[in-house]
This record gives C-alpha cells, sequence and structure tokens, in this order.
C-alpha cells in the first residue's frame, strides 16, 4: 500500500484540495444511479445500498438490458430526475460473466481509431455510438420538455469509457440533441478506463469528469484494456511488470506519443489513504485539469482492485460530501456567499481548463503522428540501443 515517491510529487503540484461540495454533490449520488441499473426490479430492490438508492421508480424513462442492447453495450438506464433538475444517462460496470462486455473491450489496437484530431478506443467507441444513436431522439425530446434540466451522462469502469465517449460525440452533434447548448452536458466518469489521447482528454476537460479512488489501478494502467482483460486472472503480476516499464519510460516520450491513451476530462481524486500508514483517514478529494503526471504510474497497492469497485466509491464519495457539508455548516455560508463560491468556482475551473490547453501546447503534444517507439533508456551508443531492443522485446513477449 502506498505511492512511488514521483507519484507523490506530481500529485502535490498537479492537484488541489477541492472543499466546494457543490462541484462534488453530484457524484455520489450518481453512484446510486448507476448501482441501481444493476437491479432487475427497482420496486423491490436486492442490492440497495443503506439509504436505498433514492430514485422514484416512477421516473424512469427507459431500462436497458443485455436483451435490448443486443451485445453492442452494457445495460443502462434514462432517469429523469426532476428533484435535481437533470436528465440522467447511467451505464453500469463491466459484467465478467458476459462475452458481449469483453467484446467491446478487446474491439481495440493502439492507434486503430482517430476522433476529432486524437486517439480513441475503438470498442467503447462503437458502443458509444450504438447508445447514441439509439437514444437521441428520446433524450433530444425530455431537454426540449425541460429546458432547465441539464444532461448528464454517468457511468463505471467499462461504462465510464461508453459515456465519456458518447458526450464527446454528442458535442460534435448537438444538433441531434435539439441544439442544445454545450454548458448543458457534462459527464461524470466513476473509475473510468484510459479511452482517449491526451489531447482530447484536456479539451473535452469542460463536459467529462473523471472521479478515482485512491490506488485504483484502471485508470493508471497504461496496457491496453484488451491485454488486461485478457490476463485478468493475473492481474498482479501483470501490474508489477507495467509498474516496472513505465517508471523506466521517459515521461517527454509518453507525453510526444499521440496514440497514448488517458482518462478522460478533469480529474477528481479522492484520497483516503496516507503513505506508510495504517488505516482510512477522512477522505479528501483533489481536484485539477492535468496535463503532465496524469495518473501515469501505477501504484503497488493491496487495494488496487478494490478501489476500483463501485460501492467503495459510492461509500467513501459521500464520506468525503458528508465532510464538505459538515464543514459548510460549521462555516454557515450565506446564500448569496454560496452563489458567488459557486461563481467563483466556475471561474477557476474555466481558468483551470485554459491553463491546461496552454500547458499541452507548450508541452507540444501531437494532434495525430506516427506512433513513437518506447525507449527505456537514452539512446546513446549502440550498446545502449541494443540493451533497449531488448528490454522492449521481453516486456512485449511478456504482456
Amino acid at each position: 500500500m502506498g505511492l512511488t515517491s514521483r507519484s507523490l510529487c506530481q500529485s502535490s503540484v498537479a492537484f488541489q484540495s477541492s472543499n466546494a461540495s457543490e462541484e462534488f454533490e453530484p457524484v455520489p449520488r450518481l453512484c446510486r444511479l448507476i448501482l441501481s441499473v444493476y437491479e432487475d426490479d427497482l420496486r423491490d430492490p436486492l442490492w440497495a445500498p443503506p439509504g436505498g438508492y433514492g430514485i422514484n421508480p416512477d421516473w424512469v424513462v427507459v431500462k436497458r438490458t443485455y436483451e435490448d442492447t443486443g451485445g453492442c453495450a452494457a445495460p443502462y438506464m434514462i432517469y429523469l430526475d426532476h428533484d435535481n433538475a437533470d436528465v440522467v444517462l447511467v451505464i453500469r460496470g463491466l459484467n465478467l460473466a458476459k462475452e458481449s462486455d469483453y467484446a467491446v473491450l478487446l474491439d481495440n489496437k493502439l492507434g486503430q481509431t482517430t476522433f476529432d484530431g486524437g486517439y480513441v478506443h475503438n470498442g467503447l467507441l462503437k458502443a458509444a455510438k450504438w447508445v447514441f444513436d439509439t437514444e437521441c431522439e428520446l433524450l433530444r425530446d425530455l431537454v426540449e420538455m425541460n429546458p432547465d434540466y441539464r444532461l448528464t451522462f454517468a457511468g463505471h469502469s467499462l461504462g465510464a469509457g461508453i459515456v465519456s465517449l458518447i458526450v464527446m460525440y454528442a458535442v460534435q452533434n448537438l444538433d441531434r440533441l435539439g441544439n442544445i447548448e454545450r454548458k448543458r452536458i457534462r459527464c461524470f466518469a466513476m473509475a473510468p478506463a484510459r479511452c482517449v489521447s491526451l489531447n482530447l482528454a484536456v479539451r473535452y476537460a469542460d463536459v467529462i469528469n473523471s472521479i478515482v479512488l485512491q490506488d485504483d489501478f484502471l485508470p493508471r494502467t497504461t496496457t491496453a484494456l484488451e491485454d488486461v482483460f485478457k490476463s485478468i486472472f493475473c492481474l498482479p503480476c501483470l501490474l508489477c511488470l507495467m509498474c516496472v516499464k513505465d517508471t523506466c519510460t521517459l515521461e517527454e516520450k509518453m507525453l510526444k506519443d499521440p496514440t497514448r491513451l488517458y482518462a478522460p476530462g478533469r480529474l477528481y481524486h479522492i484520497v483516503e489513504r496516507k503513505p506508510f500508514r495504517i488505516g482510512r483517514f477522512p477522505p479528501v478529494v483533489r481536484t485539477a485539469v492535468p496535463v503532465d503526471g496524469r495518473f501515469e504510474h501505477l501504484v503497488l497497492s493491496c487495494n488496487a482492485t478494490s478501489d476500483h469497485a463501485i460501492i467503495w466509491l459510492e461509500r467513501e464519495s459521500q464520506r468525503a460530501l458528508d465532510l464538505m457539508l459538515e464543514k459548510d455548516r460549521i462555516l454557515e455560508i450565506p446564500a448569496q456567499q454560496r452563489m458567488q463560491r459557486q461563481e467563483s468556482i466556475a471561474r477557476e475551473h474555466s481558468e483551470e481548463y485554459e491553463a491546461a490547453l496552454r500547458r499541452a501546447v507548450a508541452l507540444e503534444i501531437p494532434r495525430a503522428a506516427p506512433s513513437p517507439s518506447y525507449g527505456t533508456f537514452a539512446e546513446v551508443g549502440k550498446r545502449r540501443e541494443f540493451w533497449q531492443l531488448r528490454w522492449d522485446t521481453f516486456i512485449s513477449a511478456v504482456v
């Protein structure tokens, strides 16, 4: 359990603590919505978390199963949340017993699919297009009937990658959603896979938010998803090998590779454990739109897989939100000042977003170019080149 010194340094520099309950409030609520997709009967739930899902079954517009999607996408639900003025589409995570979910993940090769000047995961993009094409007319009608509501997409794991690409695809096709304003669309990707290239991850940070719990392995796993899930029964071995490889890879070469995939959008990192300390601490939420230092290194932790679970993510995000609300209650923030803080948060996010775009330009992040080969060491002399080739061949053979 713990972080490498390099990733600790990056976290302290890139991420700032978020104490605004308003911006983080949707996270635990949407986690519960995602969990509700697993239920067969929402009026008689079997797996509800403490306090229930907090939804009204009468407000469920549609609920699609594997039979409805034909394996083209994971099950999902469209919910009209009148309490929070939200039209919500949520997609569940990977089902280890469903071959169709694996088919979506395995349908990809590095650099296979381009989108809006960058690279994306091919299988996830296909699933995203299928969901959007199937439901865009219904979503357009709901948005037009509720002009003051936001359009929110949320998903976990496999579903997080799909909803991220749905939002990117929707932004490119706003006319099919009744020309809804971009600022009314948002996405919350819970424990997302790395599914977009760096330029896209930064450019869509104004509409996509990724939520990561502590040491979750998936947003940090640079190995192609198809290789991760082929090796699911020897995952610890694979993670150790990738940790060694990423540590020995120059960060400059990582950033210059246009086909390398990343977790999308603005990142919210929930931290509840400290290095070299035992037990859990009150969770702290850190947020940023990082360019370099974007979960580039794996964490060798006994919690790397459990932190990926939607149940733990819902529980710890709710704890973090409760602490924020308790702080607000103690401070007794007046309503007018709270509105000013919301405006200040929006302004800060906009400034962070623009700064991230400038940082990407400064680092010369390419839009689309042939993928360079990663070097393990500086390419100086034939002897070093020889050992570099041997190392890359070894890693490729093992992975």
